[in-house]
């Protein structure tokens, strides 16, 4: 009877933990379908790039975030945004 409850309740974390670590094996979790202009899908790319500058910096006054990581983590997105930016004016990097 307890193998049983012991078998069971390993199953139920093994489904519970294959659920929540999905998203992380996402090749991009943002990917639009195949159908997608390219126009929306640069505009998106550049959408999220300022949002996750918003993000950070809200995170860096929170405390959340030091200095070198708010650093690096707006170089990465200001990156994104730039490059989105060019595709969209027909200039790629």
């Amino acid at each position: 009877m307890t193998i049983g409850i012991f078998l069971v309740g390993l199953a139920v974390i093994a489904v519970a933990s294959f659920f929540v670590a999905a998203p992380f094996f996402r090749q991009t979790p943002a990917a639009l379908p195949a159908g997608v202009p390219e126009a929306e899908r640069w505009q998106r790319q550049k959408r999220q790039a300022l949002a996750g500058i918003r993000e950070a910096e809200l995170d860096h006054r929170m405390g959340k975030l030091s200095d070198e990581d708010l650093a690096a983590t707006r170089g990465r997105f200001e990156a994104e945004a730039l490059d989105a930016l060019a595709h969209l004016e027909g200039r790629t990097r």
